[in-house]
């Protein structure tokens, strides 16, 4: 006869804050990038959306502007979310912040390969902080911020696919 186990209800030993971090160049932050924010904050106390500089790509937005682009897109008297940028290793960042996890939206399986080496990477330079997949909700699946600005170069709507000041923003960039 199989030995019985008994199981203790888990009982954390401090109260501490579920801290995530959500980067990304955010060039521009789209609808997308906000569904994956508003779902982190059903999983995290805190997410940081943290821009992170990547000198290998020219953004459109200075960094000034997408970090008020992406203030904007949340109530001022959410203190749950907090905006920042960031270069060097991500998870180094995330560790010193106190976060417990990376939050990365996926859109399709293409983007998997990628993300779960990184995962792998961070993992190994930091085994205190997770990585966190979310599936990218069905009705942001195709856009991306490279897509978004692509249509806006060339005079098409970006709304409702970007909040409304971003879509602002983007026809302010490209007037003729």
């Amino acid at each position: 006869m199989a030995e019985e186990k008994s199981y203790e209800p888990f009982v954390q030993d401090k109260v501490s804050e579920k801290i995530a971090v959500y980067p990304g160049t955010f060039d521009p932050i789209t609808m997308g990038h906000i569904d994956i924010v508003n779902r982190s904050l059903e999983i995290f106390d805190k997410v940081i959306i943290v821009i992170a500089i990547n000198p290998t790509k020219s953004a459109l937005f200075s960094l000034e502007d997408r970090l008020q682009m992406i203030q904007d897109c949340f109530p001022a008297d959410e203190k749950r979310i907090s905006v920042d940028h960031a270069d060097g290793l991500l998870v180094d960042y995330a560790y010193k912040r106190g976060a417990t996890a990376i939050v990365r939206g996926l859109r399709a399986v293409s983007d998997f390969e990628y993300e779960f080496q990184l995962a792998l990477m961070n993992r190994r330079i930091e085994k205190e902080v997770e990585t966190v997949f979310l599936m990218t909700g069905l009705r942001w699946i195709y856009i991306s911020s490279s897509i978004i600005k692509d249509v806006a170069r060339h005079g098409g709507d970006t709304s409702g696919l970007v909040p409304d000041h971003v879509c602002e923003n983007l026809r302010q960039k490209f007037m003729t």
